[in-house]
């Protein structure tokens, strides 16, 4: 009796090891997909595929928080305005909703449920971001509070500052601290820069804003290198090319 308990118990462990195994594999093959995405924007659509077949047969947390980021990635690279827009971001939010449910002490979770739900709100209009508001704040609280280190959380909080009106808790100076608190984490983290360079833009410092955006240009190994190739760069080179009109000092180190 003894020998097969233990075997059972032996068969077990190997059935639940190779579950993981194969719930890893698309995992991890979704990963390098999307870590290149901007050779070939296909790519997320592929990604997205494994990690949707992965969740039908075992749902991890880290396979629907991935997957949530695929259906970001789908509505903001390569859905069409309007209703497919919309639809991925929303297929985005439930990811992270039962990524939340499964784990709800995952910072990521909670991550991609507040960026999905804020580009949800932005395609649905000004109405439904006014509704959406107070849960966005909130996913977004509970990441910096379950991991006070999560870069994109500090990114997502300082957006939602800068860009909310002063009247409904919206904070320009705080924002600021947000991005700058995400460069001290990350300085590679590009997004953070331009989040910053456009706050500097929207309050006229110009040199700041050169500064910043010089500084994205010059980036030698951006963590997210596929959205620094195909959206940050190009969105430097024109901030640039307004601060230019709207500037007519000669940036520094350039003569007049």
């Amino acid at each position: 009796m003894r020998t097969f308990v233990t075997g059972l118990v032996a068969l077990l462990a190997a059935v639940s090891l190779a579950s993981g195994a194969a719930a890893q594999e698309p995992l991890e093959a979704a990963r390098t997909l999307l870590a290149a995405w901007h050779q070939d924007p296909a790519r997320i659509d592929r990604a997205r595929m494994l990690l949707e077949s992965a969740a039908a047969t075992r749902a991890t947390p880290d396979v629907l928080v991935e997957l949530a980021r695929a259906w970001f990635l789908t509505g903001d690279v390569r859905a069409s305005p309007g209703p497919e827009k919309l639809a991925a971001y929303d297929r985005g939010r439930e990811a992270a909703k039962r990524a939340v449910a499964l784990a709800p002490g995952n910072d990521h979770a909670h991550l991609w449920l507040a960026i999905n739900t804020g580009r949800f709100a932005e395609a649905r209009g000004m109405t439904a971001g006014l509704v959406l508001l107070p849960a966005i704040r909130e996913s977004s609280d509970t990441v910096l509070r379950l991991n006070p280190r999560n870069v994109d959380g500090w990114i997502l909080a300082g957006g939602i500052l800068a860009n909310v009106p002063r009247l409904m808790g919206g904070d320009r100076t705080k924002a600021e601290a947000h991005f700058r608190r995400a460069l001290e984490l990350d300085p590679h983290k590009t997004s953070a820069r331009m989040e910053l360079a456009e706050l500097y833009v929207e309050t006229k410092r110009w040199t700041q804003a050169r500064r910043e955006l010089q500084q994205l240009l010059d980036e030698p190994a951006a963590t997210d290198l596929p959205r620094w190739t195909i959206s940050e760069v190009p969105r430097a080179r024109t901030l640039l090319a307004e601060i230019a009109t709207r500037d007519p000092r000669p940036a520094p180190g350039q003569s007049p």
